[in-house]
């Protein structure tokens, strides 16, 4: 299989699978999926680029979702609901439009689509330079600004390696990234009409433009939920009870 996979939960438990953001990985979603999605069985892989999955390209949203749709036929996985954080939500888009039969419903996390051309453009090219720390209580110290401390004991354990200069940086692919900022200036993939799907945008972030609402709103109409999160980014591991309770109410209504 070309992703690697994370899983949590019992077995048998309802499937929903989770797609993580940009700099990510799939055993980020381990504090929401055990604490207030027990039930269900999470599947979470590390996108092409990432954790431990393949860094080969194309780095595209199209192979990306192909990526993902492979990884439904692997696990034999025919329908399920797909929950897309961030650039895992624009994955989660593609994935719905090429392949709607195995998408039962769409959870959208402050996805990253439509962006402006100008911003993906300066944030690439940052990205040519990569951040390094010097130790992990220095990269411990500067997620413990923006996360609660147990997303932080989770994320720098698992994503972060050391390089042979002895500086620590986080565990993806520069040039993947480089090619999602790109990506993520597309114009927006929109759900297929009579596509059920949750928006939770963080009002503390930027990335959910009013235009992408309003075309999410005439495209789904009822079949679409809006749930503001007061949050930043991040918001699975900010807010993760509130989270949680909105994928719970959302993945059993009927």
């Amino acid at each position: 299989m070309t992703l690697h996979v994370h899983e949590f939960g019992p077995a048998d438990g309802r499937p929903v699978v989770f797609l993580h953001g940009l700099t990510g990985h799939g055993g980020r979603w381990r504090l929401l999926a055990e604490r207030e999605l027990a039930d269900f069985r999470v599947v979470a892989p590390d996108l092409r680029g990432h954790g431990d999955s393949t860094r080969l390209p194309p780095w595209t949203l199209e192979q990306h979702a192909a990526d993902v749709i492979d990884l439904l036929d692997a696990l034999e996985l025919d329908r399920v609901p797909l929950v897309g954080h961030s650039y895992g939500g624009a994955t989660a888009l593609h994935v719905t439009t090429r392949a709607p039969e195995r998408v039962e419903r769409l959870a959208l996390l402050d996805p990253s689509t439509g962006l402006s051309p100008l911003r993906c453009q300066e944030v690439a090219e940052e990205e040519l330079e990569p951040e390094f720390w010097p130790d992990l209580d220095a990269a411990r110290a500067e997620f413990a600004e923006m996360w609660p401390a147990e997303g932080v004991d989770l994320e720098v354990p698992a994503n972060f390696v050391q390089t042979p200069d002895g500086r620590w940086r986080r565990r993806y692919s520069t040039v993947m990234a480089v090619t999602a900022w790109s990506e993520m200036a597309r114009r927006p993939m929109l759900p297929p009409r009579g596509t059920r799907t949750l928006l939770l945008p963080a009002t503390k972030a930027d990335f959910v433009s009013p235009e992408l609402v309003a075309a999410l709103q005439d495209r789904l109409g009822d079949d679409l939920t809006v749930r503001e999160v007061d949050s930043g980014h991040v918001l699975y591991l900010e807010r993760p009870a509130e989270v949680g309770a909105l994928l719970r109410e959302f993945l059993c209504e009927a």
